[in-house]
C-alpha cells in the first residue's frame, strides 16, 4: 500500500452491451467535475477504480456493471423507432 491509501480500493468491471457505451470519471472534493470520459463498443469491457480523484462513476448505455454488491444492468439510451 502507497501513502494515499488508494492501492486495494474498491474495482467496478462495466461490459458495454450496445455500441456507443460512455463511461464517465467524477472528482472528489468540495465540487465534483467530470475529469474522464471513455467509449466502450458491444463486448468490450473495462476495469475502474476508485481513487483519490475518482469519487464516483457515471454509465450511460447498455451495460452490464459487476461490483462488490452483485451485477446491475444499465439500460439503453438509444431511442426505439416504434412509439
Amino acid at each position: 500500500m502507497n501513502d494515499s491509501g488508494y492501492i486495494g480500493e474498491q474495482y467496478i468491471v462495466v461490459k458495454a452491451l450496445e455500441n456507443g457505451v460512455t463511461i464517465i470519471g467524477l472528482t472528489r472534493g468540495k465540487d465534483t467535475k467530470f475529469h474522464h470520459t471513455e467509449k466502450l463498443d458491444k463486448g468490450e469491457v473495462m476495469v475502474l477504480q476508485f481513487t483519490e480523484h475518482t469519487s464516483a462513476v457515471k454509465i450511460r448505455g447498455h451495460a452490464e456493471i459487476a461490483h462488490r454488491y452483485g451485477i446491475s444492468t444499465s439500460e439503453s439510451t438509444i431511442s426505439s423507432k416504434n412509439p
